[in-house]
């Protein structure tokens, strides 16, 4: 190792795109299914405000070891700086040293979404132009652009708790050209082929009976124990997928249905699987398939190494 490398937030947040997220995330999530690979346990924490935690996740595989510090820091507020913030720390697997620190909060976004736009391209079906988003706030402004380039949307129905915010999410989608309009859940959910969750709810967000069949859900916001986006009777008779079983159990959105998943009755199964094709993914057109997005590592450190690599390329 001839030195640590260093990208500013200014510096990735300038180099990240939907598409190259999207291509970094999808080999994370593959990777992530194959034997070789390893990820640790999330460590969430606090700083001496218990209001003011952070999260580390770790993993590994053959090409990038290293960890992510995902922080939200709610009084940023009054300080005109963002709430969430995001590390990335590579190691370099001969040494132990750190090989490359990102700072990449803007690229957690992307991230984020992409992990969305990889699951919702292989389990949506391939007709789905109507979007619903439930949330306003920084995240889903992202999914609904990363959404956008994996389907032709005729319509984004924005689902807000906070009207304020629902009608400034819309403002800023419409600006990209995306056709979106402020809605009410029920009616939104019906209209629906593919539902978006990017919220930090610890109770479901619509009833289940709303969705109708054929529909495409992804839950993007519960990540820790206790949140909980979707109805439990929506999961029962759903196809269910997510980035790693083990965790989405435990910390994800399937943690409320982790008796059953333990007890065999619902099956959960990889999105690697799918996109590698060792699962099939959707099964008939009136499937409903949900998609759960707890985060794991190799996300993280594969767009790192995604950045980094578009660094020494411009570099020569």
């Amino acid at each position: 190792m001839t030195g640590m490398l260093f990208l500013s937030e200014v510096e990735s947040a300038a180099l990240v795109t939907e598409e190259l997220a999207y291509r970094a995330v999808r080999e994370a999530l593959i990777v992530a299914s194959r034997p070789g690979s390893t990820i640790f346990p999330p460590v969430h924490a606090h700083g001496h405000d218990p209001a003011d935690t952070f999260t580390i996740k770790s993993g590994s595989t053959r090409e990038a070891a290293g960890l992510k510090i995902g922080s939200y820091w709610p009084g940023n507020d009054t300080l005109n700086l963002p709430r969430h913030g995001t590390t990335i720390l590579l190691i370099d697997q001969d040494t132990g040293r750190i090989s490359a620190v990102v700072e990449a909060s803007k690229v957690n976004a992307y991230r984020t979404a992409a992990a969305d736009a990889v699951a919702t391209d292989a389990l949506a079906t391939a007709g789905a132009d109507t979007l619903t988003i439930f949330g306003s706030g920084h995240q889903a402004f992202y999914e609904c652009v990363a959404l956008a380039r994996i389907r032709s949307l005729d319509a984004i129905n924005v689902v807000a708790r906070n009207p304020d915010r629902g009608h400034a999410l819309v403002a800023a989608l419409r600006e990209r050209g995306l056709p979106a309009s402020l809605t009410a859940a029920e009616k939104a959910c019906r209209e629906a082929d593919i539902i978006v969750t990017a919220t930090n709810a610890r109770e479901p967000l619509f009833a289940a009976e709303w969705v109708s069949p054929g529909t495409h859900v992804s839950s993007m916001g519960a990540d820790a124990k206790g949140k909980q986006e979707l109805p439990i009777a929506l999961l029962a008779g759903s196809g269910l997928y997510c980035d790693l079983p083990s965790q989405s159990v435990r910390i994800g959105e399937f943690q409320h249905v982790a008796d059953l998943v333990d007890d065999n009755r619902i099956k959960v199964s990889a999105i690697g699987d799918v996109l590698c094709g060792a699962k099939p993914g959707r099964v008939t057109d009136a499937e409903i398939t949900i998609f759960d997005s707890s985060g794991i590592a190799l996300q993280d450190l594969y767009i790192a190494r995604a950045l980094l690599a578009v660094t020494a390329e411009a570099a020569g």
